[in-house]
């Protein structure tokens, strides 16, 4: 080993006096680390090297170490970050207990507080130096919601854009955390794309003539035109759609619509055809092209009709083409034949199905207001028809100057601060040079906000190392609440440096949780904190779970959105994520969890009985449903959202060479048989004694969310009782 520096040499033979005892691979990392001057002063690195090389390296070295952790990952180098993460892993383990094994025996309670004390010293020490050196969050830019709520507040346009971007990747569950965050170029592309589709939706809708639609369908009009096919009948001036599990069935035609947009939809005159006793019937309202070449439907809303006649109101996004499909969808009902898979006129009235009826439906799109999107475009220049040109113009006598205050205008907004008007002078020469060539003002104007959303200043947030300062402030606050840009009361604080101030800042979060943007910011965050986005990535076997449906799962992502928000709204402890004698539901969720005398097909509080085992965020059929598989329940799967969701446990992924336990479906070994035998090697016994307790103490809820006693085993048709749950 050559050293080209004799301070180097001095430096790590002053850290090796008195060492003898150390290893010869401790003594490597300290040689190591004095090379590259990443040596801490004032730490003691013979505590480290000492306790790794008597308690670690015998079972974390060689070509195959223990839990596939190998020694020559923990370089002391914390300039790496995997080295950084590598010695937090260490200490967490040796805090906690897991390791060494017991097996190895016990720890002197000296040693190991003094290899606690040194190492957290260390790491501590090297955090606070990085993030006074590059801030506590790295560059950070706006997720795809972030980004289409961004854009809509500042056009004041209305269309949808998130879903047509790639899926945020996601660390620790989060889209918002930077590890995930890298920018490829295939999605700057796709950005570009966004942006064009949203200026030219403003553009469009600020220079059209505003165009009413507003559609009065009549039972008649709704009604088949074939006697055998899957559209309602017509039955005492009511459109009709008995209970059946025909795809398509209760599509109208009538109703597709001829543009995209927010369509405002009420059904007049719903009542329920033969209901069974006690509740009613309860139905969907999807939309799509209903047909087998466009099979997929876009959720708009579920409803409970009932024998005594309503109007119903909601609101939905439609694309060009798209129709209504409403009809009873709750799968315990008695259902109609569907022979050949059409459905003959009259088949329903001679069964013994329920139904819906509709006498009428009335569709009204919803336009933003133009006159805020002019605003948001051109201030106040004034905006007039070309008849010659056959187009829209700006009026400006005074091209260059309007043109200025405009781009300045639109940046300050965008980039959510003050902007140096010099940094626009490129765009602006530019443009300037489009506009002599001869494009249109419109273009041009375009063109010079296409640049200004496509600058990092708009998609990155802009936050230098140390205290934010107020404008930084204000967006971590909005885009914390409302996923969207600061307004103009945040900005105004913000200009004032007033908004850092904790009195100031408090009311503005009491303010901003009031405002309309706020009202889904419990959904938000509990799709990404308790991972209900991923509800729809399995489906309940219908066969095994005969009473689950897409009512049952809309109601019970509707539980928990409600149960939290009065958590917020009342400031109420958090003990209530594990413990509560009340929840939200309505009729069909209440059914679903066999509680009684609920009615109504609103989400509303309901005090649970004494011997009820519901209660509680973790006992909700959304978190039951998100932590199985659809067909069985792992404890471990549980017990690791458990550990990691509720308690703050971050549980690692199991070693690569470890493998997967697979439920026995013959019945024959029971999950907690399978886990004691997985348990017998150590190396897996550390982690499962946190994970296994709380997983069990729901293995009482199947992966549909309800109750039982017993397991099921088999598969469809053959499915039968199995050996009892034990969640002791």
């Amino acid at each position: 080993m050559m050293l080209s520096s004799c301070k180097r040499w001095r430096t790590a033979t002053m850290l090796t006096q008195g060492l003898q005892k150390l290893s010869v691979r401790g003594l490597c990392l300290v040689l190591v680390l004095a090379c590259h001057h990443v040596l801490a002063a004032d730490v003691n690195y013979s505590t480290l090297s000492n306790f790794v090389s008597e308690q670690c390296s015998s079972c974390h070295d060689g070509q195959k170490p223990e839990g596939n952790f190998d020694l020559d990952e923990a370089s002391i180098d914390l300039e790496n970050p995997d080295s950084f993460r590598n010695w937090v892993k260490i200490y967490d383990r040796v805090a906690s207990g897991e390791m060494p094994p017991a097996e190895m025996g016990p720890i002197d309670k000296t040693i190991k507080a003094s290899f606690l004390s040194t190492t957290a010293t260390w790491l501590n020490d090297h955090q606070s130096q990085q993030q006074l050196k590059n801030g506590r969050v790295h560059l950070r830019r706006l997720t795809n919601l972030q980004l289409e709520r961004s854009l809509q507040d500042l056009l004041h346009i209305s269309i949808p854009l998130a879903y047509r971007m790639p899926k945020d990747m996601r660390a620790h569950n989060y889209p918002t955390v930077v590890e995930a965050q890298q920018m490829s170029l295939f999605q700057m592309g796709q950005h570009v794309g966004i942006v064009d589709l949203a200026l030219d939706d403003a553009f469009q809708r600020a220079t059209a003539a505003p165009r009413e639609y507003e559609h009065h369908f009549s039972a008649q009009e709704m009604a088949r035109r074939n006697t055998r096919c899957r559209e309602p009948e017509l039955i005492d001036e009511h459109i009709v759609v008995w209970s059946s599990r025909l795809e398509f069935y209760g599509r109208i035609p009538a109703t597709s619509v001829k543009e995209d947009g927010w369509y405002r939809v009420e059904l007049k005159g719903v009542k329920a055809l033969r209901p069974p006793k006690e509740s009613g019937v309860w139905c969907t309202v999807r939309s799509g092209l209903c047909n087998s070449n466009a099979p997929l439907l876009s959720w708009i809303d579920c409803f409970e009709a009932t024998q005594e006649p309503k109007d119903i109101t909601m609101m939905a996004w439609m694309e060009k083409g798209m129709m209504l499909e409403t009809r009873p969808y709750d799968v315990t009902l008695a259902r109609i034949p569907t022979p050949g898979g059409q459905v003959q006129t009259g088949d329903g009235e001679r069964s013994d199905a329920p139904g819906l009826a509709i006498k009428s439906v009335v569709m009204t799109r919803i336009d933003p207001d133009q006159k805020a999107i002019r605003r948001a475009l051109f201030d106040t220049m004034p905006v007039f028809w070309n008849p010659e040109l056959k187009r829209s113009e700006i009026k400006s006598d005074q091209f260059a100057q309007d043109l200025e205050k405009l781009l300045l205008r639109f940046a300050e907004r965008a980039y959510r601060r003050p902007v140096e008007p010099e940094s626009l002078q490129p765009y602006h020469a530019l443009l300037m040079e489009e506009y002599a060539r001869g494009e249109s003002v419109m273009n041009i104007l375009k063109m010079g906000y296409r640049a200004i959303l496509c600058s990092p200043r708009f998609l990155y947030f802009e936050e230098n190392p140390g205290f934010l300062d107020d404008y930084a402030l204000a967006s971590r606050l909005s885009y914390f609440l409302w996923n969207s840009m600061p307004d103009a009361e945040l900005l105004k604080l913000a200009s004032k440096n007033e908004l850092r101030k904790p009195k100031v800042l408090k009311a503005q979060v009491g303010r901003m949780l009031q405002h309309r943007h706020a009202a889904d910011f419990i959904e938000r965050f509990a799709d990404e904190w308790l991972e209900l986005s991923e509800i729809d990535f399995t489906v309940p076997d219908p066969k095994m779970f005969e009473e689950y449906d897409v009512i049952v799962q809309d109601s019970m992502l509707q539980e928990t959105h409600h149960y939290l928000q009065e958590m917020l709204d009342e400031d109420l402890p958090v003990s209530r994520l594990v413990d509560s004698d009340y929840t939200f539901l309505n009729s069909r969720l209440a059914r679903y969890y066999g509680i009684s005398s609920v009615t109504g097909d609103q989400i509303q509080k309901v005090g649970l009985p004494k011997e009820s085992h519901r209660g509680g965020v973790i006992t909700h059929g959304a978190v039951l449903k998100v932590t199985a598989n659809g067909t069985e329940t792992s404890p471990v799967l549980r017990g690791v959202w458990i550990c990691d969701r509720i308690l703050g446990i971050p549980i690692p992924p199991p070693p690569q060479n470890v493998p997967a336990i697979e439920p026995d479906i013959r019945g024959v070994t029971t999950i907690r048989e399978l886990l004691e035998k997985h348990q017998a090697d150590a190396s897996c016994a550390s982690c499962h004694y946190k994970i296994d307790p709380p997983g069990f103490a729901l293995e009482n809820f199947d992966p549909a969310g309800q109750w039982r006693e017993r397991y099921t085993i088999g598969r469809g048709g053959r499915a039968k009782q199995g050996p009892s749950v034990d969640a002791g």
